[in-house]
């Protein structure tokens, strides 16, 4: 499975095709899908252009995205940044009108195991974002972890050694407790490329988009996310 990050946490002037309206997400949405994406991740925006939880910006995206594209699924953040108080991140969700078909839950944030929960109350895939072996043991501890969509692996803006040596180590850590839900290798910057090379290799699940990089392997700039998708796919 190969998902296509659109947009992230990255601002107006980070890419000149960078999508942040609805409107820009569903055509990218389109677009990505032709090029052999499977699914999408985006963050919804407000006027300012700041990630949001609020139900009025997702419900226009997700409307729109699946008015494009029918039948693409669409995961979306809960990440803390966009809203830091657990009780508030929970009621936004809560608030929800559209609901996504997942959402990332960051696990080193406080009260991920609640955010996780009130997704999967909804009805909610939830991705589990393990970022180091402290997450991946407690991620193992919860009680639910049977009901996620999938983990998503972590790897930090690193070379492709460092990449490919932690994502060996969080491998064998999930290998070791008999993890049964899938696995998404989620590389930045200077790991988002080894991370889906490895991802290939591995038969894990991936994802590439303007969210992760700017660039292309060969380190030219990525035209739009499409692009990435078919070198991903290449």
């Amino acid at each position: 499975m190969l998902q296509a990050c659109l947009n992230g946490t990255r601002r107006a002037g980070e890419h000149p095709r960078l999508p942040l309206t609805a409107e820009q997400v569903a055509i990218d949405a389109v677009a990505v899908q032709a090029a052999g994406a499977d699914a999408i991740h985006v963050h919804a925006k407000n006027l300012q252009g700041k990630d949001t939880l609020t139900a009025g910006p997702l419900d226009a995206l997700l409307r729109a995205v699946r008015a494009a594209a029918p039948g693409l699924p669409v995961g979306v953040t809960t990440g803390a940044w966009a809203q830091p108080i657990t009780d508030a991140r929970v009621a936004l969700i809560e608030s929800w009108r559209e609901v996504p078909d997942y959402a990332s839950v960051n696990w080193h944030e406080a009260g991920a195991e609640r955010v996780a929960a009130s997704l999967l109350d909804r009805g909610i895939g939830v991705e589990a974002g393990l970022w180091s072996p402290q997450d991946v043991a407690a991620w193992l501890r919860w009680g639910r972890r049977g009901e996620c969509l999938r983990v998503l692996l972590e790897l930090p803006d690193a070379d492709a050694v460092v990449t490919s040596r932690l994502t060996a180590y969080l491998l064998g850590e999930l290998a070791a407790a008999d993890n049964r839900r899938p696995i998404l290798l989620h590389g930045e910057g200077r790991s988002t490329w080894p991370a889906l090379h490895l991802a290939r290799e591995r038969g894990l699940d991936a994802r590439i988009g303007l969210e992760d990089t700017l660039t292309l392997p060969d380190g030219a700039p990525a035209p739009d996310n499409a692009s990435l998708v078919a070198a991903a796919l290449s």
